[in-house]
């Protein structure tokens, strides 16, 4: 039988990316000194150093920066093969994530892709990136 994939452990800093997750929506930190997105949560802007980082609604669609496929498993409840990949958002911000929702020999640098959210049981929704 497979393992459960792993729950995150949400702290002060991603507590309320995590909440946002819970609404179905994807947000991310924004500097008010350098307005700069900022992902991973980070406790000062790693941009200019400043330390008002509120988090902010993002659209969630975006294209494949880059990527990877996993052949290996290195952590329980994920199978491979599957893909992982930073995802450019229309916003200007770059996320890093794991694409569902097709092959992985189908994924593409500047594939149009869109958050969607999938209940990870005992812990709530997380993000994936799929087709747009």
């Amino acid at each position: 039988m497979d393992e459960p994939r792993p729950a995150p452990t949400p702290s002060p800093p991603t507590e309320p990316y995590w909440a946002a997750c819970r609404r179905g929506e994807l947000a991310l930190q924004r500097c008010s000194g350098c307005r700069r997105f900022v992902h991973f949560p980070e406790l000062r802007c790693p941009y200019c150093g400043g330390a008002e980082l509120a988090y902010e609604a993002v659209s969630g669609r975006g294209a494949v920066h880059t990527f990877t496929v996993v052949h290996r498993s290195f952590l329980p409840g994920f199978a491979p093969p599957y893909t992982v990949a930073w995802v450019d958002l229309l916003e200007g911000a770059r996320v890093f994530g794991d694409i569902t929702g097709c092959p992985p020999e189908d994924v593409r640098i500047g594939m149009p892709v869109r958050v969607q959210f999938a209940e990870l049981p005992g812990f709530g929704p997380i993000p994936h990136w799929s087709p747009a």
